[in-house]
């Protein structure tokens, strides 16, 4: 058996691996060094820094020490020549000159005051080198601190210094100052006080000298940190800085010395000059990155600021604003949405099924949901189609609300959840159902006035079958009384003349009493021909008076329309009483017609026309015949074409008039349009020829 040779290369020992394992030796060598490098230089400039930084510190904190000790001093200072002012110059006179004088030789005192056991202020000495200090402010509006620091140096005899307050002078600007008061005893008796105004930015202006002031800023500052006054030509660095307590007698001041000089440059010599040569090299990647990490918190920060605007906007709106996930669950809710229903949002987040549906919908909304969830319905949703439900608040008031939704879509075009906009519509909804409820007391009110107007009509009409009722009877009683063959067949007939007489008379009271009585408002399908039927024995009863004739032309079979009977009955009525009362002055008897037809004009619309043949309407009562409450009759309310009006527009209708009438010269045409029934096609057998119809 043949033994096969052993391969002598493999890939693990070809040149090509070989140079990559030195090449990568290498590499790690180089960067070794450069960390070590890196370091050594990083800690000779880190030394050399501190050494300097502590050098400079020192200088700052000695410095800020002498000039607290001057500052002390200076007030010292004051205080002792305050006290040598109240004793050597008691005369008023001689106590204004010397005040004068001293203000004039210190430029830190300000103004010099004498003031009585009870305050009142007995003289006052301002500085003559330096503006009026209560010029623009009053001193009774700035002596609180002053006062307190009178009564402390009152409790302990002796002086006292008050708190710094702020003093605004003309031009707008402003001074900060402090009190030092002092008791004033006249034999051991209590003569009052002496207060001298010392200026905070003078007493910091001599604490320096020239030199110190041009590399020094140095400041009276507050507990927390707030600059009362400055001294020195530049602004301090906040580098080198050094703070110190100037105790004083009720008050303390707290100074500080801010350096003008900036961190110890890294150059302090030739040897670190060419550390810092190579470390710029070393540190230009490190620039680069720095760079591009500025940009992206730049970034971040227009990012930030652009989602505070977002949810600023959004907790302002009053509009409820509602985010769900795919399966339903609520993610985010806006303020408005919480106030609105009464939940937290962490209870609307936590919550399975919506606190807010109410439990008898509870099922219903689930499976609404459910079909609004199921994939493909965010491209049915898209079109942001408002959509009608109820809510339920914490307290378990059920309310309406709109609701308009729109699917969420990321940045990457993924759909996520659905958006919604919820509107509480409850108000809205109250005010509907008051203004439908006036809305039907009015028409109530106007059928009562109706009848009211009619009610002598009424009594003509009724006098006629009852007189002949009585007449009938008083017959049948003669006959009674004078039997013959005959009486039987008499009296039967005046029975039955009784009895249609009797029935006319019922005919005309259920007519008033079904228009007078108040039904709840239904749409039916009803013929227009029943809607005539019901209105005409009314409208004949006017018409007879003025001998009006009544034409109604409708065609057969009579077009049907969906209303409510009552209120549409009120407006064929009121249309026809305005057409009879329009031709009762100023036109001929025989002349006087009243035109009622009614035409399907439109699949949908049905047309009802009343015409009459009275003088017209001008343009200028035209413009004001449907204000509520406008007529042109004593008697009238000004609320039956109004009315008529309204009843029209709930039905989707719409009302107009001509005058004069279509193809004539004279008269006045109101039409109105109801909508139309749905029925069933006609029978060939039937036609649509118009039929007159005449009384």
């Amino acid at each position: 058996m043949a033994q096969r040779p052993l391969s002598t290369t493999s890939p693990t020992s070809s040149p090509q691996s070989v140079q990559r394992r030195r090449r990568l030796g290498r590499q790690a060598l180089w960067s070794a060094l450069f960390l070590l490098l890196l370091v050594a230089l990083t800690l000779l400039v880190v030394l050399t820094a501190r050494h300097e930084a502590s050098r400079l510190q020192e200088q700052v904190d000695a410095l800020a020490a002498d000039a607290a000790a001057k500052v002390r001093g200076e007030l010292l200072r004051a205080q002792q020549t305050l006290q040598a002012l109240a004793a050597h110059a008691p005369l008023p006179e001689r106590w204004r000159a010397d005040a004068t004088e001293l203000l004039r030789q210190n430029g830190e005192l300000l103004r010099i005051e004498r003031r009585g056991p009870g305050w009142q202020l007995g003289a006052a000495v301002d500085s003559p080198i330096a503006p009026p200090l209560f010029a623009v402010i009053g001193r009774s509006e700035s002596d609180i601190e002053a006062a307190a620091a009178c009564a402390a140096a009152r409790r302990a005899a002796a002086p006292m210094f008050s708190r710094s307050y702020f003093v605004p002078l003309a031009g707008g600007g402003g001074l900060e100052v402090l009190d030092l008061c002092l008791p004033v005893l006249d034999s051991g008796r209590d003569d009052g006080y002496q207060i001298a105004t010392l200026s905070l930015p003078a007493l910091l202006a001599a604490a320096l000298t020239p030199e110190q002031a041009r590399r020094h800023e140095v400041s009276f500052i507050e507990g927390d940190g707030a600059r009362l006054a400055r001294a020195g030509v530049p602004r301090g660095r906040g580098v080198y800085r050094a703070d110190s307590l100037i105790d004083l007698p009720g008050s303390t001041l707290r100074l500080r010395l801010d350096s003008a000089a900036g961190p110890p440059s890294p150059i302090p010599n030739l040897a670190t000059a060419a550390v810092l040569g190579l470390s710029v090299v070393l540190f230009t990647l490190a620039l680069l990155l720095a760079r591009d990490v500025g940009r992206r918190a730049r970034a971040e920060g227009l990012l930030a600021e652009a989602l505070a605007f977002r949810k600023a906007m959004e907790d302002s709106l009053i509009t409820g604003l509602r985010a769900r996930d795919l399966q339903g669950h609520i993610t985010y809710v806006n303020p408005a949405f919480c106030a609105m229903v009464g939940f937290t949002p962490e209870e609307l987040r936590e919550a399975t099924v919506p606190p807010y549906w109410p439990s008898e919908l509870a099922d219903t909304y689930q499976q609404r949901q459910a079909s609004r969830l199921a994939p493909g319905a965010a491209a049915q949703t898209a079109s942001r189609e408002g959509f009608e439900t109820l809510f339920m608040r914490k307290n378990g008031e059920r309310f309406a609300v709109m609701i308009y939704e729109a699917p969420l879509v990321d940045g990457q075009g993924r759909h996520t959840g659905w958006m919604s906009a919820v509107l509480d519509v409850s108000a809205q909804r109250r005010i509907e159902d008051l203004s439908r409820h006036q809305q039907e007391r009015l028409q109530a009110t106007a059928r009562l006035a109706t009848i009211g107007e009619m009610a002598s009509l009424l009594s003509h009409e009724l006098n006629q079958p009852l007189a002949a009722i009585a007449s009938y009877a008083s017959g049948s009683l003669n006959l009674m009384e004078q039997p013959d063959a005959d009486t039987p067949a008499m009296l039967r007939q005046a029975m039955q003349r009784v009895a249609e007489q009797a029935e006319r008379a019922g005919r005309v009271i259920k007519s008033v009493h079904d228009f007078v009585r108040r039904r709840e408002q239904l749409r039916e399908s009803l013929g227009v021909d029943l809607l005539l039927d019901a209105v005409l024995p009314l409208v004949r009863l006017q018409a007879r008076k003025s001998g009006t004739q009544v034409v109604t032309d409708l065609p057969q079979p009579a077009p049907r329309v969906l209303c409510d009977r009552t209120m549409v009955e009120q407006v064929l009525l009121n249309l026809a009483r305005n057409a009879i009362q329009a031709m009762e002055h100023g036109s001929d008897p025989a002349a006087r017609v009243l035109r009622i037809r009614v035409r399907q004009t439109h699949e949908r619309w049905v047309t009802f026309y009343a015409a009459d043949a009275g003088p017209g309407i001008d343009r200028e009562l035209g413009a004001r015949l449907f204000t509520p409450f406008f007529t042109t009759r004593s008697e009238g309310m000004g609320l039956g074409l109004s009315l008529c009006r309204t009843v029209v527009e709930q039905h989707g209708g719409a009302m107009d008039f001509d005058s004069p009438v279509p193809g004539t010269r004279t008269g006045t045409e109101f039409r109105f349009t109801l909508p139309a029934a749905p029925a069933l096609k006609p029978a060939a057998s039937e036609t649509d020829a118009p039929q007159t119809l005449s009384t």
